[in-house]
């Protein structure tokens, strides 16, 4: 008696079959679409470096500032003292220019706001701050020279802003440096020099001011895709 084994089909599913074909499909279309978008960067962003240290301190007009009054405008910052002088590096000329740039810009309600924190508070009263605030024709609705409690100084540009300075035989000791923070209190640049190209300042405050009138609605996935995909500006 001979006996014969039939294999048996597997039953084929075209609904499973299809289903790949789509996904496969939606796969290539999203890796075109993401491809392009990082070469062609229709949306540049700046990082998001990290959340900025919080403060409460006095400017110029003896008028309490925190890093909440700045919070939904967008603020540069510089470290320096009143008596920076002679090799001691000058950052606040540069910020003055930075201040005619700023009034020039228009950032349709978007408030940016100049920060100059001193390092030497224990001798920069806020009566010396108004008069270095003098010295550069500083507006004081845009541009705030800010003293305080020298512990909470040191604690926001050594700790927070992660800027070194230090009181020697011979004078204060600093690493020059500048600061932008976008209105949520995120630090998105760092420029780490006396001396920053201007223009380029100028650029990213006005990238920050597009983001924040723009990153709404179906513009915001844009935004997010542009932070995901990291396209900076060159």
């Amino acid at each position: 008696m001979t006996t014969t084994t039939q294999k048996r089909k597997r039953p084929f599913f075209p609904e499973i079959a299809l289903v790949w074909r789509i996904i496969i499909g939606i796969v290539l279309v999203i890796t075109i679409l993401l491809g392009g978008f990082t070469t062609i960067k229709p949306v540049v962003v700046l990082p998001r470096i990290g959340l900025a240290p919080g403060f409460n301190l006095v400017d110029q007009a003896d008028e309490q500032i925190s890093n909440e009054h700045l919070r939904g405008g967008i603020a540069l910052y510089n470290f320096t003292y009143a008596d920076c002088d002679g090799d001691c590096p000058q950052t606040s000329p540069l910020m003055a220019q930075v201040q005619e740039g700023v009034l020039a810009l228009e950032t349709n309600g978007i408030p940016v706001h100049l920060v100059t924190m001193t390092i030497d508070p224990e001798n920069d009263s806020v009566e010396k701050m108004a008069a270095y605030a003098d010295q550069f024709n500083a507006d004081p609705e845009v541009w705030h020279f800010v003293t305080g409690n020298p512990v909470q100084i040191k604690s926001v540009i050594g700790g927070g802003f992660s800027t070194y300075y230090s009181q020697k035989e011979d004078g204060i000791v600093f690493d020059p440096a500048f600061m932008l923070v976008d209105g949520n209190g995120i630090l998105r640049a760092e420029y780490r020099t006396a001396v920053p190209d201007t223009d380029i300042l100028l650029r990213d405050i006005n990238l920050l001011v597009e983001e924040a009138h723009n990153s709404v609605g179906a513009q915001k996935l844009a935004y997010e895709a542009a932070h995901l995909f990291l396209c900076y500006p060159d």
